[in-house]
């Protein structure tokens, strides 16, 4: 498949700025949330959103697509290749942030062999988040993008992480909306708020965010 056209077709019309707005708030909301690591690694990064806006010391992505407009910060350091097989330090990050990937994994145990990678890349009491659309909640639209192949829940991210050898401490079955194309618009105020106000992500999220720390 030719990622590269398929996301340049799935994002058009998609304002990049009001976008990476917003993603300046959720990314210190969730720096915060995972103990605020100085060292992060992001291993599907897309137009990288969230380590341009991290507030990490030492930032590192992977990505199987080259996005120029997307890594606007030269501290950042850049992987283009394949999550499962790049060389990546061992028990070096304190953090490693998993945005909408696992869904587009093969099968289960590939899931179990990219949460092992980040395990051994993670230093010891290191944490991982992992947000991704809960199957749970967007059924409906969750197969019309044409690279998800594995429906997951909340639930079944909780044991693929224990399995991979995490020891569990949060798991959210709703916290953002499935996408930008909501009818809301993008802007940092509004996910402030929307931040602040739990019951408002049991009304409006469709992604799970699940967080676990590597145990030594």
């Amino acid at each position: 498949m030719d990622y590269q056209r398929l996301y340049q077709y799935r994002f058009r019309g998609v304002d990049q700025r009001p976008r990476q707005a917003v993603w300046e708030v959720i990314a210190r909301f969730l720096h915060r949330r995972m103990g605020e690591p100085k060292s992060i690694l992001d291993p599907a990064a897309g137009r990288c959103e969230f380590i341009n806006a991290v507030p990490a010391a030492e930032r590192w992505v992977v990505d199987a697509v080259s996005y120029a407009e997307g890594l606007g910060d030269p501290a950042v350091r850049r992987i283009v290749g394949d999550a499962l097989a790049v060389e990546l330090p061992v028990e070096h990050f304190e953090g490693v942030f998993v945005s909408n990937f696992l869904e587009h994994l093969a099968d289960p145990d590939e899931v179990a062999r990219f949460l092992e990678r980040m395990r051994a890349a993670l230093a010891p009491g290191g944490r991982i988040a992992v947000l991704g659309p809960n199957f749970r909640y967007c059924a409906r639209e969750y197969f019309d993008c044409a690279d998800h192949r594995l429906a997951l829940t909340h639930v079944s991210v909780e044991e693929h992480l224990y399995a991979a050898g995490f020891e569990l401490l949060e798991s959210i079955p709703r916290f953002l909306p499935y996408s930008f194309r909501g009818a809301l618009p993008a802007s940092q105020l509004l996910t402030r708020a929307y931040l602040r106000l739990r019951p408002a992500w049991r009304l409006l999220g469709r992604q799970f965010l699940v967080i676990g720390r590597k145990q030594s």
